[in-house]
């Protein structure tokens, strides 16, 4: 969930966890330009500094915390290769 606090600044929180636990408050957003916003990450996620808005940020974190991308690989038969003859 996306929420401001002030004018130029966001707190992403994960609606998983209660508000009491650390794991609630995933990122704060800050207006760095008028075009930009740069993101101080609370939780060790492989992703950027710097987004284009807040909504954009939030929408990166649904996807990179999003459970199907969890799943192992599909594993696929494989044949031995053909003999030439």
């Amino acid at each position: 969930m996306l929420t401001r606090i002030t004018p130029s600044e966001w707190v992403i929180n994960d609606l998983r966890y209660a508000a009491d636990d650390p794991r609630h408050v995933v990122a704060c957003v800050y207006e760095y330009a008028e075009t930009e916003v740069e993101v101080v990450w609370l939780r060790d996620l492989p992703l950027a500094v710097r987004y284009a808005n807040a909504y954009e940020v939030l929408s990166e974190v649904a996807r990179v915390q999003d459970p199907s991308r969890a799943t192992r690989p599909i594993v696929i038969p494989h044949l031995p290769p053909l003999l030439a003859t």
